[in-house]
């Protein structure tokens, strides 16, 4: 029966001791080493190439988010579990420097087994918490980026000008029409462009329609 490898990466003696008696439990869990910072937790990766790694945020000198970036860079093959007391404001630097999970400590012992044999197969350990913090946060900063581009982000004198432009006004035109000079009109086509990511007039009188701004 293949083992699994397990690094232990946590501050706390008392709570290393407690997931030493956790893995215990299971016969296929094998814990290669077990470390107090996340400097620590980089250098035994490299030596000894575990399975997996649990793997705490809160470490002095190099945290668990550094950590996980460096190890995940240099060996994806390894698998970051993410153990901590709470919701932290890292967790997202965490996902996004690699880890396959993120866990509270007050799991229980046989939910935590069952994580570390879905991460070592691939698939994704969150705890419920924590996946709710993860799609509200996401749907935060979708929010965010549509109103950074695209129609949203138009000001109301830039739809003026794109809505000229459908209409297959000149810069001269628009200018005349708007009481602004051409260089201006010339600015605001260039952030209209930039904003809802056309090249040309034509693409953005054919925008412009899409998104009634003008009448056909």
């Amino acid at each position: 029966m293949e083992k699994i490898r397990v690094l232990i990466a946590d501050d706390h003696p008392l709570f290393r001791e407690g997931l030493r008696k956790v893995l215990g439990l299971d016969p296929r869990m094998e814990i290669i080493g077990e470390v107090g910072d996340g400097q620590g937790a980089i250098n035994l990766s490299r030596s000894f190439q575990p399975d997996i790694i649990l793997m705490d945020l809160k470490m002095p000198g190099t945290d668990g988010v550094e950590a996980s970036r460096v190890i995940r860079r240099e060996m994806p093959d390894i698998k970051i579990l993410i153990l901590t007391v709470a919701k932290d404001e890292d967790m997202l630097e965490v996902i996004k420097a690699g880890a396959c999970g993120y866990l509270l400590k007050d799991i229980e012992p046989s939910e935590l087994l069952k994580a570390i044999y879905d991460v070592t197969e691939g698939k994704p350990a969150f705890d419920p918490v924590v996946t709710g913090t993860l799609l509200g946060e996401y749907n935060r900063l979708s929010s965010a980026t549509e109103k950074e581009s695209g129609i949203g982000a138009l000001t109301a004198r830039e739809k003026e000008v794109l809505a000229l432009i459908a209409k297959g006004e000149s810069n001269r035109g628009i200018a005349q029409k708007l009481f602004i000079s051409e260089k201006t009109v010339k600015n605001h086509i260039t952030s209209i462009f930039r904003k809802i990511k056309v090249t040309d007039r034509t693409q953005a009188a054919i925008y412009a329609i899409k998104n009634h701004l003008v009448e056909v």
